[in-house]
């Protein structure tokens, strides 16, 4: 049975999703299809992945019924703004072929975000977004939007697994009643991810692989994880994490790996910044 978590307006979220970012729109649908028949019943995309339409198709002919599939999708920088994001909305809705997402969340805390978020208040409250939050924003980002907005993100999808585990960003989401979700949750292999010794010895303790055990510690923190991957087996395998326990020890020892650094961006990076800029 899946787990679940319960967003702050009484949502459930599925914990454990498949992400498709990195996944070309030619191999999207495909890819959707074969995660569906895995099992998975969350599904994450974004405007800047240009696979929507991929999703989108892949829900419409699974068989499954709508309410059966949480979508989540966000809103890119160059959509930013009230005006545009209002638009932006509906596009995805009709790329996903639904007439409400999930879950919509601002995908980066650069640009006109304050006028993009009345945006998805707006559409949170006319029924299309069943909720609503944000994407890679540090604890000053949350906590400022948070003041100043009527309804608090829900969620705030951060960079999160072993090596930067997010432990003070996650105090400040406890206190706004902000459930956090990790991109990236296997660290895309970097810092010698997938040949841990740590993660290596623990998961020959329980015959689990070392992401196995990695995405089993996200989940006992309670982090809503979407683990990517284009291969039907390894999808399977990281779904395959409900049929045991870390231990107390197990869970420390796998603490101490955190270097509370991010491996791939740093947003409050000025260089950082002008990157972003150029993708709007």
């Amino acid at each position: 049975m899946m787990e679940t978590i319960k967003l702050s307006n009484g949502v459930e979220i599925p914990q454990i999703g498949y992400g498709v970012y990195q996944v070309t729109p030619e191999e999207c649908e495909r890819c959707v299809t074969d995660a569906l028949k895995a099992g998975y019943r969350m599904i994450d995309t974004a405007q800047a992945y240009h696979n929507e339409e991929g999703v989108g198709r892949a829900v419409a002919k699974s068989g499954l019924k709508r309410n059966e599939v949480f979508l989540v999708s966000k809103v890119w920088i160059s959509n930013y703004g009230y005006e545009k994001a209002k638009a932006s909305i509906d596009e995805s809705l009709c790329k996903l072929q639904t007439d409400y997402i999930d879950l919509m969340l601002l995908h980066q805390p650069f640009c006109d975000r304050y006028g993009a978020y009345r945006a998805l208040e707006e559409a949170y409250q006319a029924g299309k977004l069943r909720a609503i939050g944000v994407s890679n924003f540090y604890p000053d980002h949350l906590v400022d939007l948070a003041a100043n907005v009527e309804v608090k993100p829900m969620v705030n999808q951060v960079e999160t697994h072993v090596f930067d585990q997010q432990i003070e960003a996650k105090k400040y989401m406890d206190e706004l009643d902000c459930r956090i979700m990790s991109w990236g949750p296997l660290a895309e292999g970097r810092n010698g991810f997938f040949t841990n010794l740590l993660l290596a010895e623990i998961g020959a303790r329980h015959g689990k692989s070392v992401a196995q055990v990695a995405l089993r510690w996200l989940l006992q923190r309670g982090v809503i994880i979407i683990p990517k991957s284009t291969h039907a087996e390894r999808m399977a395998e990281n779904l395959n994490i409900l049929d045991f326990e870390l231990t107390a020890d197990e869970m420390q020892n796998i603490a101490t790996l955190d270097t509370g650094k991010s491996l791939f961006f740093d947003h409050h990076d000025g260089e950082v910044t002008k990157m972003f800029m150029g993708w709007r």
